[in-house]
């Protein structure tokens, strides 16, 4: 058994954390299905974990800076790169734990019990302050009783702090029904709380010595990456390359390399991830590739480096925007709608890397996140406040009716802020609603619900349980005019019955004949109906 936590346990619980959620990846995404069947949080924290655990593989030399120990030095590493790979609440609050647990020990030159206890309470304050509006029954609550578990063992045995703190999750995790009724619903435990007990059981593990040292842990694939779909911004038709990579480098070096980088090209946009060091994505135009290369080798240790040469790809691509939106979008038609707005579009669920990418391919100086729905706002929030050179601000749309609401008021005469003012009212006063098919048998606000029935849900929460779509579909309707309303907008899903859109428009000509309704083919799954009311 080890008597510290040392580099080495860090390495070993990083991948053995991994492997273990790999291993419960589905059953996690079970969890949080409820009734509907969008549960994704297994996912998004194998692939938050992934990224970890590459960005700690890659330091290939093993070496810390001075002032920070070996095992600061691998915490940081694993923090940050959990931060730029995050997916959804789940991913970017373990993300957050990982930054606290790093900026508690960075310095301790031996972590025993009681500073690894006092690390995890850094940790849950850490990941507390990443939720605009945090909620007991959740990851954070699971999270702060392994903390309290942890500082109640009171030994310098950091073995004991460890197993101390575990025990205390899993207790915590099974009273999360009990603080959460949507949990006690439909049966389950949360299944982010469920992800940190396999992480906190995989540390114990790393501290007995079982799994194979971070040597025999093969380096985990990269997750593959969602090309955002939007036009190539320009520059100057003189330069032939896209070149963009990421940095690890201090802040005094990224000035002189800005200064080398304006000299090769044009299109220059570096963004930084903040930490010591930070993270930097620089993108550029040049004509000499192995310059704007090796400008970036001269300033610290680029890595996935990507080179685009534009003659395979748009021959006139239009010129960047001064302002432009992001939207996180799941759907043919939704991406086609967005993108007919102006707006640039990115995955259902991308990474807090994925959205600065989008942000700095932009080439705008002023962008506004539109993350569509709760699940994507703390990674969107994560973006903006990692984005470094252009302004960026969230507009907290919570369905993709909101989000179009949002664009449909963009003015790019106002100013950015009177512009994301307006943007966040007008998707505030869209009221929204849902139709799908339950997964499975759940206790519901409307009542108990079997898999296969139709469910309406108003805001989030379950308000109609029924045997049809349509019928589901025009009674939310009713339910949602019956507060006022002039615009109504439909998009059809993947799984829309053919019949949904002519008995819905028959149903507003002839109870609704003064309402202006507006259907589209969105292409969304899951969710045959999206419905909004302005």
């Amino acid at each position: 058994m080890l008597d510290t936590l040392d580099a080495t346990v860090v390495r070993r619980w990083s991948g053995a954390g991994l492997s273990a959620l790999r291993a419960h990846q589905r059953e996690i995404d079970e969890l949080n299905v409820y009734p509907v069947p969008d549960g994704d949080t297994g996912t998004n924290l194998v692939l938050t974990l992934t990224s970890a655990q590459r960005a700690l593989a890659l330091d290939l030399d093993n070496s810390a800076e001075a002032g920070r120990t070996a095992h600061g030095h691998a915490l940081h590493l694993l923090a940050r790169g959990a931060l730029l790979g995050a997916r959804g609440n789940s991913g970017v609050i373990i993300s957050q734990v990982l930054r606290g647990l790093a900026d508690s020990l960075a310095e301790v030159p031996e972590v025993r019990g009681r500073h690894l206890a006092a690390a995890l309470r850094a940790a849950t304050a850490a990941a507390y302050s990443a939720v605009a509006e945090p909620v007991e029954g959740t990851v954070l609550s699971v999270l702060s009783a392994a903390a309290e578990g942890a500082s109640r063992a009171d030994t310098d045995d950091v073995g004991v702090v460890a197993h101390a703190a575990s025990a205390a999750a899993t207790v915590a995790l099974a009273r999360t029904p009990e603080q959460l009724p949507v949990l006690a619903r439909a049966g389950v435990v949360d299944a982010g709380g469920r992800g940190l007990c396999l992480l906190l059981e995989a540390l114990v593990e790393s501290f007995s010595g079982e799994p194979g040292p971070p040597d025999e842990q093969p380096l985990p694939p990269e997750p593959v990456p969602r090309r955002a779909a939007m036009p190539r911004e320009t520059g100057s038709p003189d330069f032939a390359y896209e070149v963009q990579y990421l940095l690890d480098a201090p802040d005094d070096a990224v000035d002189e390399l800005t200064r080398a980088l304006r000299d090769l090209g044009d299109s220059l946009v570096v963004v930084g991830s903040g930490g010591h060091p930070p993270v930097w994505h620089v993108h550029v135009h040049v004509n000499d590739v192995g310059a704007a290369i090796e400008a970036g080798v001269v300033a610290g240790r680029p890595h996935q480096i990507s080179v685009t040469r534009f003659a395979d790809h748009l021959p006139h691509p239009p010129a960047a925007p001064a302002r432009a939106a992001v939207v996180m979008a799941d759907g043919p038609g939704l991406a086609a709608l967005y993108t007919g707005e102006g707006a640039i579009v990115v995955g259902a669920s991308p990474s807090p890397r994925e959205l600065l990418e989008a942000i700095a391919a932009s080439g705008a100086a002023e962008i506004v996140l539109l993350p569509n729905d709760g699940d994507n706002r703390a990674v969107a929030v994560a973006a903006a406040r990692e984005a470094n050179g252009p302004r960026v601000s969230v507009v907290p749309a919570r369905s993709p009716v909101q989000t179009l609401a949002a664009l449909a008021v963009r003015d790019d005469a106002r100013s950015f802020e009177d512009d994301v003012i307006a943007m966040a009212e007008a998707a505030g006063a869209c009221r929204w609603a849902e139709v799908t098919r339950a997964s499975r048998e759940a206790l519901t606000m409307a009542g108990r619900c079997r898999a296969g029935d139709a469910l309406g849900l108003i805001e989030g929460e379950v308000a109609l349980i029924g045997a049809e779509l349509t019928d589901v579909g025009t009674e939310l309707l009713d339910r949602l005019l019956g507060g006022g309303g002039e615009l109504v907008t439909l998009l059809f899903g993947a799984d829309a019955p053919a019949g949904l859109e002519p008995e819905l428009r028959a149903h507003l000509a002839a109870r609704w004949p003064f309402v202006e309704a507006r259907g589209y083919d969105g292409g969304q799954p899951v969710y045959p109906l999206l419905i909004g009311v302005e």
